[in-house]
């Protein structure tokens, strides 16, 4: 069991309270986040069939649930682990302009998602995605977008603090810009993780680019999926990478705090030489890469943002599970419950 529990903690609301605050936050996040990028919401689905290349496979060890569909001749379904690539196709059926996009809730199903204060079996986040253009493809259009994306955050925890008054506002003004390969420098030492302990811990809120590819010292900060983040591209000072993570200090854990993951998609070249760097070039033949290699989808840039985790965040939970009702350890669900840590 890995549960880490605060020394001290209370949570500042009551059960009722969290449920009607969850509500809240959801409605003011998604409404200002629309509009800060023109997005529209869309209907997403579940679950997609087997072999059309749609479903992302995250790392690439992460195992779908899957089902076979029996009045489809017993064809396999799969949960959808993000909707990172179904997105595009939505873009391009939807006729959706550029500087415009859409967003939708996802809820996936992880199983092999190891499961401690922040990670559960189940993932609930908005997933979103935005046209581009060619001449958009590029650092400075990725920190554009951040910035707009952490102005609706900032926003949010101003209106929880408004509303709760037990809960103060701890983020900083601006969120802060740093590559992999510069966090890898300064602490050459430390683990990926530790390292966006030290720069989160010391500024609030990071965005930390370039994660996925292969840096000058061997290592990979982090998993990225070959076919919608473009991680290897070179971008400014011969760094690699137009993707990132949105990292946040979580003063309640005293740890760093992923709550979103995003960036610009890959184009053709992108596709075929982050494919070939991953020795996955079968995947080629599959329904929705040959729709990019053949120019039927979108540029595009987009990402998942985490529903439980921000709610968790703006109000100052311990554990996810007292955010979003799931399935924990018999140990896991005592030790919280004699911690006042009230799982739903």
């Amino acid at each position: 069991m890995k549960l880490s529990i605060p020394k001290n903690y209370k949570s500042a609301l009551d059960v009722g309270q969290t449920e009607h605050a969850i509500k809240q936050i959801k409605d003011f996040f998604q409404q200002n986040v629309a509009s800060e990028l023109r997005l529209r919401r869309v209907t997403a689905p579940l679950f997609v069939k087997r072999g059309t290349g749609i479903n992302d496979n995250l790392n690439g060890v992460e195992r779908p649930v899957s089902f076979p569909m029996k009045d489809l001749g017993e064809e396999v379904a799969e949960i959808v682990q993000s909707l990172a690539k179904w997105k595009r196709m939505a873009l391009a059926n939807l006729q959706i302009k550029e500087g415009f996009g859409l967003y939708t809730d996802m809820n996936a199903i992880r199983p092999d998602e190891e499961l401690t204060n922040i990670h559960s079996l189940y993932v609930d986040q908005w997933d979103w995605e935005r046209v581009i253009s060619a001449e958009d493809r590029n650092l400075d259009y990725l920190k554009y977008i951040v910035r707009k994306i952490y102005s609706a955050i900032i926003r949010t925890e101003f209106h929880v603090c408004e509303n709760y008054l037990d809960i103060q506002p701890e983020l900083p003004e601006e969120i802060t810009f740093i590559h992999t390969e510069e966090l890898a420098a300064r602490y050459p030492d430390l683990t990926p993780f530790e390292r966006e302990m030290e720069e989160a811990k010391k500024h609030g809120a990071i965005f930390v680019i370039g994660i996925g590819g292969k840096m000058p010292n061997g290592e990979i900060h982090d998993g990225r999926a070959p076919d919608y983040d473009d991680w290897s591209t070179a971008t400014e000072k011969g760094f690699k990478g137009l993707n990132g993570d949105i990292i946040l200090w979580n003063s309640v854990l005293n740890r760093a705090f992923e709550i979103s993951s995003m960036g610009i998609r890959v184009d053709k070249k992108g596709l075929l030489d982050q494919l070939k760097i991953r020795g996955s070039e079968e995947r080629t033949e599959l329904m929705w890469h040959k729709m990019l290699l053949n120019d039927e989808l979108p540029l595009s840039i987009g990402g998942g943002i985490g529903q439980s985790r921000l709610c968790m965040y703006f109000l100052r939970k311990a554990h996810i599970g007292e955010i979003q009702s799931s399935i924990w350890s018999d140990e896991m669900i005592q030790e919280c419950e004699k911690n006042d840590i009230h799982l739903l």
